[in-house]
């Protein structure tokens, strides 16, 4: 990402002062991005790199090794689990069942 940055920065024939001004910031912080010391949100990396005339877009494959039907058997089981749990109330919390799978 510092690299990133870094390069579209050049490219657009700023110094980090003025890509800072650009795009709201300050030099200290995009000298810090620019040698990894922070990460920048993504929000913030949007802003830098369109104030250096540049677009961030994001693309996202949920297929790509996604098995939807296993998350969905375990989604299952974890609330059937939760109907199970108790209750909080004002009286000590119990659970019955834990303790009977124990025994």
């Amino acid at each position: 990402m510092a690299e990133l940055l870094r390069t579209v920065r050049r490219a657009a024939g700023l110094t980090q002062r003025d890509l800072a001004a650009r795009a709201g910031t300050s030099a200290a912080a995009v000298c810090q991005y620019e040698r990894s010391e922070r990460i920048p949100r993504v929000d913030t990396l949007r802003r830098l790199l369109a104030a250096a005339g540049a677009e961030l877009r994001l693309e996202v494959d949920a297929g790509a090794g996604v098995d939807v039907e296993a998350n969905a058997r375990t989604l299952e089981q974890l609330l059937d689990l939760t109907d199970h749990l108790p209750r909080r109330s004002d009286e000590d919390l119990r659970c019955p069942v834990f303790r009977d799978l124990a025994a």
